[in-house]
């Protein structure tokens, strides 16, 4: 799979010098926070995006689509992408519908692993209304699976109803769950038309 980088905007040394020059009345507290990120960057030597719109597509077919308020880009020896401000991924059929999105707080994406952390308020809504919640996700893009080692909540639509595990291991359309401690109960069903996904 790989990916695109379709819109960022891009904050780097060479640009808060030229805008500290040339944006003589920008207001002091915005020039602050440029001269704050560059000096991250050269401290950490991390590129800093915002704004960021990832799409990742596999034989021309779009499979994902990621957003977020800004990506942090470690480009040496670790090959890390880090979401500190929270990051929205939403995942593509064959037909190009999409299937399920993930949001939290927090995330990495650990390049050379092929792994995704997500962590803080992680909710991954499915196409059918179901809502899975935990504080913790992780995704193994080499075996396609999801797993945690933290509680986690599953509200299906199917007859399956609500259950909760202290851990759990799954396939990535949440089919096949092993989960420890597994606990839950069948609620039927309403007969009412299922949500769709919102904005």
């Amino acid at each position: 799979m790989r990916f695109l980088l379709l819109h960022t905007k891009k904050l780097s040394a060479p640009l808060s010098i030229l805008l500290g020059a040339v944006l003589c009345m920008a207001c002091e507290n915005d020039l602050r926070d440029v001269e704050k990120i560059a000096n991250i960057q050269q401290e950490e030597n991390v590129n800093i995006s915002k704004d960021v719109t990832v799409v990742y597509s596999d034989s021309s077919k779009v499979k994902a689509e990621l957003t977020s308020p800004e990506l942090r880009e470690y480009p040496d020896s670790i090959a890390m992408y880090e979401f500190q401000k929270g990051v929205l991924i939403r995942f593509f059929d064959e037909e190009g519908k999409e299937s399920q999105r993930i949001r939290s707080d927090y995330a990495v994406q650990k390049v050379n692993e092929e792994l995704i952390e997500f962590r803080k308020n992680v909710v991954v809504n499915m196409v059918d209304g179901s809502i899975i919640k935990t504080e913790e996700l992780f995704l193994d893009q080499k075996k396609s699976i999801y797993y945690n080692t933290v509680p986690i909540t599953f509200d299906f639509k199917d007859e399956r109803g609500s259950l909760q595990a202290t851990s759990f291991i799954s396939d990535t359309d949440f089919k096949k769950i092993d989960g420890q401690n597994m606990t839950g109960f069948y609620i039927p069903s309403s007969g009412q038309q299922l949500p769709s996904f919102g904005n």
